[in-house]
């Protein structure tokens, strides 16, 4: 049985005119582009994270984050080809300026201390931040054009993502802000 929600939805998508919907196919297209530059992005930044943790399970953390991204990059070129898209990028710049503040940010802290790991958490979780918002809207938005298949997987996606951000905070709250605040400079 439809529900109120859904009963609005079909109500207002046959009111639209096809420009309209043309319009906000468009916008749709070109931040599925935005995303999947980010994405693409963001997978060959996280290593430089990695590398520059301390703490094995901030580490661990951000390596299994790094395959779900490189899967999220696939997933999207799925959805791109769901809705009869070529999979082509566009330079996020949201994006950009995340992974610049996280580079910033490691040159800003000393190598090996557990305030780096604070500063390398801080920065993901502005990056899964952004993502959450922006797999948020696409999500919606597929669902408002009909394509449910693209709505299923940036439903997937924004699943990984929320997890992503909740293990950062556990790894920040277990361990690593108590440890950082008893460094000595």
């Amino acid at each position: 049985m439809p529900t109120k929600t859904n009963k609005k939805a079909a109500a207002a998508a046959a009111s639209r005119s096809p420009e309209a919907e043309s319009a906000l196919k468009e916008l749709f297209v070109d931040e599925i582009k935005d995303i999947y530059w980010a994405e693409k992005h963001l997978a060959s930044a996280l290593p430089k994270l990695i590398k520059g943790a301390t703490s094995e399970d901030l580490k661990q953390t951000i390596t299994t984050h790094l395959e779900e991204t490189k899967n999220h990059v696939t997933r999207l070129e799925s959805v791109f080809s769901s809705i009869g898209e070529k999979a082509v990028a566009k330079k996020c710049l949201a994006m950009e300026g995340l992974l610049s503040e996280a580079t910033e940010l490691l040159s800003d802290t000393e190598k090996g201390t557990e305030v780096r790991d604070v500063a390398i958490i801080s920065a993901a979780q502005k990056v899964e931040h952004y993502e959450i918002a922006s797999y948020g809207t696409l999500r919606t938005l597929a669902g408002t054009l009909g394509y449910s298949e693209a709505q299923e997987l940036f439903d997937a996606t924004l699943a990984e993502e929320k997890n992503a951000d909740s293990l950062l905070t556990q790894v920040a709250e277990n361990y690593v802000n108590e440890a950082a605040a008893a460094e000595v400079e």
